[in-house]
């Protein structure tokens, strides 16, 4: 069976789904088997997607008229693609002339995959070469300290003498969260002196 899923990112008049629509029943898809969304496609809950891939059976046809109707980005398309996949289901889009029952479509999906691989390992690298930058600046990543050296060893000169973090946070004025965290990064076991 072939099921359609149609999007558009506004729910107001300007944008409707007429287009995708004409073209999907024109492809062969039950006007009753066609799901929709007006909801932009970085939103990760858009209740007709969510709809659409719990009605799919094993053996049915997802087509949607564009790549960019389904996923928010390409990691994100090979994901649903990829559960498709699992599933028993293939995936047709009409205006790339992607379908996974044929080997050109079969290839497309691998060739997307291996793209998406790629980009995240740009990505990687490119953190990677930021952080190397940095450290030659003489700069750290992550975050930056919330309690100077000065004020922490009077904080844990009070903790030591048996002030409460309730107190100490209220004399200090610290935050409960930030005391917390410091003292785990600092290995503070409540008792002695680290």
């Amino acid at each position: 069976m072939l099921v359609g899923y149609m999007r558009v990112s506004s729910d107001g008049d300007r944008q409707t789904t007429a287009l995708q629509r004409d073209a999907l029943i024109t492809a062969g898809v039950d006007p009753r088997h066609l799901f929709e969304d007006k909801a932009s496609g970085a939103r990760d809950d858009r209740p007709g997607l969510k709809q659409c891939l719990s009605f799919l059976k094993s053996g049915d046809t997802l087509v949607v008229w564009k790549l960019d109707r389904l996923g928010r980005s390409l990691p994100h398309l090979l994901d649903i693609i990829t559960g498709l996949r699992d599933g028993g289901i293939a995936f047709r889009s009409l205006t790339e002339g992607m379908d996974t029952n044929t080997p050109h479509g079969e290839l497309l999906f691998h060739l997307f995959g291996a793209l998406a691989q790629y980009e995240r390992a740009l990505t990687r690298e490119r953190v990677q070469a930021g952080l190397m930058a940095a450290r030659r600046r003489g700069r750290r990543g992550g975050r930056p300290v919330t309690i100077q050296p000065e004020k922490l060893e009077a904080v844990m000169a009070a903790l030591y003498g048996g002030a409460s973090k309730a107190a100490v946070c209220r004399t200090f004025g610290i935050a409960r969260s930030t005391l917390i965290d410091t003292l785990k990064r600092t290995g503070w076991n409540g008792t002695s002196k680290v």
